[in-house]
Order: structure tokens, then C-alpha cells, then sequence
């Protein structure tokens, strides 16, 4: 017999580890305190996995499936990846293993050692949930088709035919995202959106997190994800019909109180395999073509998953293992410990954190713009920011979110993925979103008692990274507008308010080192 591991992002009946099942066959699925614990968790990321493993084994062995699935709490657990397909290889007696590529560097380093290690055959199959694979991209990259994301997507959308009329796109441009950047007016109302009250299954799963990672960020209690096929179907179809027609204008917006705005709510299971790209891409095109949604917002949509999607995981694959050592502008202080906590003045950070805290969900301009956008600016340390996104949030796995931070938030690649730093001061977060207008600190003043620290600490960072930066044509207005500036008073509030962050990070690394 052959023994076939699904791993806990490889949620697809489809997978290709599942191809050609015969009778006999053992499908090994397990829960390890090794996936479970490399960084800590938002404690919602860890019930939506175990929650929706447990269930896709129950729809394997209504099939008649043989599956061999091991708790996180069973008893003889070796708690690893390795330990547990050795353990199900002697169990089973079997003559093979079937696997499904990695979607992480770390993960296949292990898959690699895997046949020498159990003395029997291992057959890694390639992912092809994908619409570009690892070889393709690498192919692209050769020809010199991937130096920017547009061209990129550009390239996919003709592969695909995704809103292409014969060789041209769909509603004669490739990219509406000047359409889409329309702060949320006053007085308008975001449909409530689709969530699911947990079942039996996924409450023993939550009363296991509780029990085994109840120090971990985030709320449980407010847990409203889908954890099954149907149900994250019927989370796309939510979307589709209530909000991508407003996505287009809004998807840049922020607002208090209000987590999800109009956003998809599906990358968490693209990213477990809940859900496929071709199927979500396929959904927003067709509400397209009916005349439910504008052009603007299943362009936009699509971009997301088609183009920056891929375009990550293609980066991170070519990339690795040196992209995450890159450090292009030296950045090296700790990250604050409101990080954590949630408790800062900012409005802005308390509201995206607070968000990311109950939910572990924020939007891509809360993670770029906010969160992200002030990493940059104080120059937190690459590794440490990183691994932040990497703890709280639902649908973050190393291949999506370390370019995504590394490249886009941190600029540590030097701009292999972007080809400027996302800086910005007080101003731009003041023009998308309502949280300036109870911020204890005054996002008009640039500097100064209650300024906005995000006006002094993006002239600083530029100052800081002038030598690096200045060239870039890019950044030339930026540089021109410093240069009418006094440098002295902006260096020295900055630094004063850094100081500060790093004696509460400094505190906080003292707790967590006797946790």
C-alpha cells in the first residue's frame, strides 16, 4: 500500500497526493506541535486549521477513504511532521509515500530527507493549484517577465484568458487601480458578511487551543470561519453577491469599527486549499460579464489573486533560502510591544491591531499602510516584523507572507518586489480612513508636542536612508520636499519617540522570554 500525507494547507480533494487513490491506500493527516508552535499562532489560525483538517478527514472517510489521523493531544504523538510519517510508514507497513510539494522552503528541506530517512520511496507530486508553477515562474523569470508585478500579471492574464477578449483585456486596460483608491463616504453602510457558528467539531478544537496555546495572540471566542468546503463556497458566494460590487471603489479604505469593509475574506482557505484560485478568479469574471459588478472591481479582485498571489509565491521560490537574510537598509530596532498589545495613542495602530486581535484578519492597506508603514518608517529589524504577520494572521504562511513583509513592507530586498519603499506619512492614512479624527495626537502637525509621529518619522526615514534612497527616481519629489526641510528638530523627535518604543520592546522581550 501507499501512504499519502495531506498536510494542513493542502485542504483540496484535488491535491495531486490524492491523484490515483487505489484500495488499500492510507491517507495520513496529523496535528504537531511543531507546525502548531514555530511562531505563536493567532489562537483563530490555529482552530480554523485543526478545525478544518479534522473535517476534511471526515469527508475523506465518507468516501471510504482509509485515513490514519493523529491528534495534536493523542498520546503517543511525536509532535513532528517527520516523527509522525516514520511512525505511520511502520504502522501501515507501507511500500511508498505520496506527498504533495511544499508550499515552505523549511517544509520541503524536511520532504527532501524524507526517503533516506524511512528507507521506502517518496514521490513529491507538484502543486498544481497554482496558476503559474514554481518551474514557469522560473522560465518567466529567465525571459525577464517577471522584473514587475504588472507585467507579470499581464502575462497571466493571456495565459489564462481571464477578462481577455481575444488578445485585448477586458474593457480595453489591464489595470483600473486609479478607480480603486475612494476613501469610504460618510453615512455609507458594508453588507454584514457571511460567518459560521462553530460546530461540535471545531468546539473541541477551540476548547483544545484554549487549553494547549491560551497565551497566544488573539480572541477566540469571536471565531466565525469557515472550516469546510461548502462553507467557504458559500463564503465566495457572500462576496461575490453582497460585496466585490463595491470592492473596486472602496478596497483602499479603512473605517472604525469595521473589519471587513467589502474585502474577500477568502484568502484563508486559498491559503489552507478551501478554496481554489481558478474557481474564485472564474466567480468575480462571471459576475463581471452578467453586469453584476463594474470592471473596476473584478479587475481589482482578480490582480489580488492572479497576479499578486502568484507573484509572491514565484518570488519566494526563486528567492529562497538567502531572500529572508537580505537587510537593504539596515534596519535593526526591536519591534514595539504594542505590536502585541494593541495599546498605543495611534488610533490608526490600535485600530488595525485591535482589528487583527478579535478577527486575525486585517486588509492589505491596514497590513501595508498602517502596521506595515510604521515598521518601516521606525526601521524595525526585517525578522522581527516578519514574524509578527506571521503569528496573527489567519491566511499567513511563510511562502505569502515573507515577501509580502520582507519585499513590500520592509523594502529589505532593495527592490526585487517593489521598486520604492511603501512610505508614507500621517496624511495618507488621514485621506483613506476615519481614524485621524479621534487620534489623540494631531495628524496636521508635522512636528513637535502632538504631532503625529508618522509625519516626523517619515522625514527621519528619509534622512536615515537618504544615501540608499535618494537615487531612486521614484523617491526624487520625497527628497526634494526634505531638502526644504530643518533636519535637526525632525532627527530629534524621532529619536526621542524610538527611544521610548524600544525601552517598552525591551520589556516586553523580558516577559516573553519568561513565557
Amino acid at each position: 500500500m501507499r501512504l499519502r500525507l495531506v498536510l494542513g494547507d493542502q485542504l483540496t480533494r484535488g491535491i495531486s497526493s490524492l491523484r490515483d487513490l487505489e484500495s488499500g491506500d492510507v491517507v495520513l493527516m496529523a496535528e504537531v506541535a511543531e507546525e502548531a508552535g514555530y511562531v505563536r499562532h493567532h489562537k483563530q489560525k490555529l482552530a480554523l486549521v485543526f478545525a478544518a483538517m479534522r473535517h476534511f478527514a471526515q469527508d475523506l472517510r465518507a468516501e471510504g477513504i482509509l485515513v490514519d489521523y493523529v491528534r495534536l493531544n493523542a498520546p503517543d504523538n511525536s509532535q513532528s511532521l517527520s516523527g509522525e510519517l516514520a511512525r505511520a510508514v511502520a504502522r501501515h507497513g507501507a511500500r511508498s509515500v505520496v506527498v504533495t510539494e511544499a508550499a515552505e522552503w523549511r517544509v520541503e528541506q524536511m520532504m527532501l530527507g524524507w526517503q533516506a530517512a524511512l528507507g521506502v520511496a517518496v514521490e513529491i507530486r507538484a502543486d498544481a493549484r497554482f496558476f503559474c508553477s514554481r518551474a514557469e515562474f522560473a522560465t518567466l523569470k529567465t525571459a525577464r517577465k517577471t522584473g514587475r508585478m504588472e507585467y507579470f500579471y499581464r502575462e497571466m492574464r493571456r495565459r489564462s484568458g481571464l477578462l481577455m477578449r481575444q488578445d485585448q483585456p477586458e474593457g480595453g486596460q489591464w489595470n483600473f487601480d486609479p478607480e480603486n483608491r475612494k476613501a469610504l463616504p460618510k453615512g455609507v453602510r458594508p453588507p454584514e458578511r457571511l460567518r459560521f457558528a462553530p460546530d461540535a467539531i471545531t468546539r473541541e478544537v477551540m476548547d483544545l487551543v484554549a487549553a494547549r496555546f491560551g497565551d497566544n495572540f488573539g480572541d477566540l471566542e469571536s471565531f466565525g470561519w469557515a472550516v469546510t468546503r461548502t462553507d467557504a463556497v458559500a463564503a465566495l458566494a457572500d462576496f461575490i453577491d453582497h460585496a466585490l460590487p463595491q470592492f473596486g471603489d472602496y478596497q483602499d479604505a479603512m473605517k472604525a469599527g469595521e473589519d471587513f469593509l467589502y474585502h474577500g475574506l477568502i484568502s484563508p482557505y486559498l491559503n489552507c486549499g478551501l478554496l481554489q484560485p481558478r474557481e474564485v478568479c472564474a466567480a468575480a469574471e462571471a459576475a463581471y460579464l452578467r453586469g453584476d459588478v463594474p470592471i473596476n472591481a473584478a479587475e481589482g479582485f482578480i490582480r489580488q489573486v492572479l497576479g499578486w498571489r502568484e507573484f509572491v509565491r514565484g518570488i519566494y521560490w526563486t528567492e529562497m533560502p538567502g531572500y529572508p537574510a537580505t537587510n537593504h537598509l539596515g534596519a535593526a530596532r526591536d519591534l514595539p510591544a504594542f505590536y502585541w498589545t494593541g495599546q498605543t495613542k495611534m488610533r490608526c495602530m490600535a485600530e488595525c491591531i485591535g482589528t487583527t486581535r478579535r478577527t486575525a484578519y486585517a486588509h492589505h492597506i491596514q497590513r501595508l499602510m498602517v502596521t506595515g508603514n510604521f515598521a518601516l518608517l521606525a526601521g524595525v529589524a526585517p525578522a522581527q516584523i516578519e514574524d509578527w504577520y506571521l503569528a496573527v494572521y489567519a491566511d499567513a504562511y511563510d511562502w505569502v507572507e515573507l515577501p509580502n513583509v520582507h519585499g513590500m513592507v520592509c523594502h529589505a530586498d532593495g527592490g526585487i518586489l517593489g521598486s520604492k519603499p511603501y512610505a508614507a506619512s500621517g496624511a495618507y492614512i488621514d485621506r483613506m480612513s476615519d481614524y485621524c479624527g479621534g487620534c489623540t495626537y494631531d495628524v496636521k502637525k508635522k512636528l513637535g508636542e502632538g504631532a503625529c509621529p508618522f509625519n516626523y518619522l517619515y522625514w527621519n526615514f528619509l534622512i536615515e536612508n537618504e544615501e540608499k534612497l535618494a537615487r531612486n527616481p521614484r523617491m526624487a519629489l520625497p527628497y526634494r520636499n526634505l531638502a526644504r526641510l530643518e533636519r535637526g528638530p525632525i532627527m530629534a523627535q524621532a529619536q526621542a519617540f524610538l527611544d521610548g518604543q524600544q525601552a517598552w520592546a525591551a520589556e516586553q522581550r523580558r516577559l516573553d522570554e519568561g513565557w
